[in-house]
């Protein structure tokens, strides 16, 4: 098989494409011949060696990427439910595996695209994680019908994924924050959000409205200014750290004056003790995207394209998500 590997800890020129043996399905898995492989923020991390001292992360040689999109190309022992050739969207129980044309997948954590005209690109940059925002918001927030929800970084891949499943859920205001220079695209997004502001003027942007639930995989100053925009018995979902602000901390005591919660967010930590939260999540995520509440912009470049991708990733310069194919865009 085709593969992109991360040869080493280090900056995106140490991705290199690669050929490797064909991986065969164990018992309970499913391989995967993989169309599309989505690019996140966690691939960099992992890249870069952020956590290379943690128990289980990866140690290079290794293949990034934690959600694909493709056909079954067999089954493991012991799999009921799907096909070969049936067309499916996956993600990694390990987090990565990603960039190659084969994946082994665990069968809890691949669902079905047949019986839905959605595109494979598509579905890759939004299903795996609107599986984990309704998790999220189903499970850690407790989202309640007619409250509202505040996204910062409303157009990050993760984050993206968010309004469709809040108003999915009924939600009844969902509303977005974006740096000034992601303001214009903002504008222009097909991401049912009732309203978008720039982040630097928070919180006078958002005038005395506060939120019940917020969600902020942006981590630093924008942590803290969410504490002052929440209504009494908000929940704040700390779900990544794109600030690169890693020494924030929360005052508990602000939590106590305003009668709010703070609770984290880490799908690898969380879905290994919660499975049975995995597939139900993966079908409303499925609903979500083929309901048309998961329209964001998408950009597919080749395996070859890599390095650009990563740097791309890096520079923040995106309004969606990248995903990577096999062969050559068409």
């Amino acid at each position: 098989m085709k593969a992109v590997q991360a040869t080493r800890f280090g900056e995106p020129a140490v991705l290199e494409v690669v050929e490797l043996p064909d991986p065969a399905p164990g018992p309970g898995e499913i391989a995967i011949d993989v169309t599309h492989a989505a690019v996140g923020l966690i691939d960099l991390f992992f890249r870069e060696g952020r956590f290379k001292d943690q128990p289980g992360m990866p140690q290079p040689p290794f293949i990034p990427g934690l959600e694909v999109a493709g056909t079954v190309r067999a089954l493991g022992d012991g799999v009921r439910g799907f096909e070969i050739g049936e067309k499916v969207v996956s993600m990694s129980n390990g987090g990565v595996g990603g960039y190659a044309s084969v994946f082994i997948a665990q069968a809890p954590h691949a669902v079905s695209l047949e019986g839905h005209d959605i595109d494979p690109a598509l579905a890759v940059s939004v299903v795996p994680n609107a599986a984990m925002a309704h998790v999220a918001l189903t499970r850690v927030a407790h989202l309640v019908e007619g409250e509202s929800v505040l996204i910062h970084g409303a157009l990050g891949g993760f984050s993206a994924a968010f309004p469709g499943m809040a108003k999915q859920l009924g939600a009844g205001r969902v509303v977005g924050t974006v740096r000034a220079s992601k303001l214009q695209a903002a504008a222009t997004t097909k991401l049912p959000y009732d309203k978008i502001v720039d982040s630097a003027e928070l919180p006078t942007a958002l005038g005395e409205e506060r939120f019940d639930v917020v969600i902020d995989p942006v981590g630093g100053e924008v942590r803290s200014q969410s504490l002052d925009l929440m209504c009494p018995g908000g929940r704040l979902i700390a779900s990544g750290n794109a600030s690169g602000d890693w020494g924030h901390s929360v005052e508990t005591n602000r939590l106590w004056f305003g009668s709010v919660a703070v609770m984290g967010f880490n799908a690898g930590a969380y879905l290994p003790t919660h499975p049975d939260t995995v597939r139900p999540a993966l079908e409303a995520a499925v609903q979500a995207v083929a309901a048309g509440l998961g329209q964001t912009e998408v950009d597919v470049l080749s395996f070859s394209e890599a390095v650009t991708a990563h740097q791309r990733m890096a520079s923040r310069s995106l309004n969606g998500r990248i995903v990577l194919t096999p062969g050559e865009p068409a």
